[in-house]
């Protein structure tokens, strides 16, 4: 069974910084968009930022200059460099990524369990 599995949320003032990684694993074959999302209570999930096999980036615009998205391929793992935290970008942030699994043709998106990261004022 595929998993995503994330790590890196926490606590942080305004102003700070963290990172966060997700990996894939398990029964891959290969690995191509993979991105980052986010959700608050009552809110729709959004795109943070996402990064296509070949390294190619795009952002929302809340968080363009402050975060940047990179990936080893090698390593099946995606991460998110956040700085310059804000209280707005309080949410619960989700890996996701579309995945061939080993023994299939047919590719499918996946989604992680989600960590959360708080930034205080």
């Amino acid at each position: 069974q595929v998993q995503l599995v994330e790590s890196g949320g926490g606590l942080v003032q305004a102003g700070g910084s963290l990172r966060l990684s997700c990996a894939a694993s398990r029964n891959i074959f290969s690995v191509n968009d993979m991105g980052w999302y986010r959700q608050t209570p009552g809110k729709q999930r959004e795109l943070v930022a996402g990064i296509t096999t070949g390294g190619i980036t795009n952002y929302a615009d809340s968080v363009k200059g402050r975060f940047t998205i990179s990936r080893d391929n090698a390593k099946k793992t995606v991460y998110l460099q956040m700085n310059s935290l804000k209280p707005e970008d309080t949410a619960v942030y989700y890996c996701n990524a579309d995945i061939r699994p080993l023994g299939t043709t047919f590719t499918y998106n996946y989604w992680g369990q989600g960590t959360q990261v708080t930034v205080s004022s």
